[in-house]
């Protein structure tokens, strides 16, 4: 089941700009890794809406802030190399961050993301990094079993945004349904 722009736009309203560029490449990562169904696009959408600003932010924005600085030689994150917190920092819609994690994401893609990270910036990485990450970390299967909280806490490592989070599921699902 593809989502239309139509569709995007009732669960993203703040896409407006972009939602017919990244639908086509949303489809075909959301095709590739198998999220499809209901439950599944929909938090697919919510978590991606949420991450992304609402496809606004294929790069995190950089202070740094405090939680930022703290990138840096973050050795569970492969930030090993001084620069690597800034080279690293999230991208996509799913915002991939860390050396390690680029360099599994660029592997899983086919992609050299260590040379190149800002290639995650580019939509149809940006969704295709998104789906990767969804689909290593086991969320189809959380997603199936509505365990929308977990789905959040394995993205994000807690439960940031989680009101913004839930608000775009609960419209995700209606539009959806």
């Amino acid at each position: 089941m593809p989502i239309t722009v139509q569709q995007l736009l009732q669960i993203l309203p703040n896409a407006s700009r972009v939602a017919g560029v990244f639908v086509p490449v949303l489809n075909t990562a959301m095709n590739r890794y198998q999220i499809i169904g209901t439950k599944r696009v929909a938090a697919f959408i919510a978590q991606i809406g949420h991450e992304s600003g609402q496809l606004k932010h294929v790069k995190e924005i950089w202070g740094p802030t405090a939680a930022q600085a703290k990138y840096e030689g973050r050795k569970d994150l492969g930030n090993t190399i001084s620069g690597d917190g800034s080279k690293y920092r999230g991208r996509g819609l799913i915002q991939i961050t860390g050396r390690a994690n680029y360099m599994a994401c660029g592997e899983g893609l086919g992609l050299d993301l260590i040379r190149q990270p800002e290639l995650l910036e580019k939509p149809q990485h940006a969704c295709m990094s998104a789906a990767w990450f969804w689909a290593t970390r086991g969320l189809n299967t959380l997603a199936d079993a509505v365990q929308f909280d977990k789905i959040t806490r394995r993205i994000n490592g807690g439960q940031n945004g989680a009101a913004d989070r839930q608000a775009l599921y609960a419209r995700a699902l209606k539009v959806l349904a």
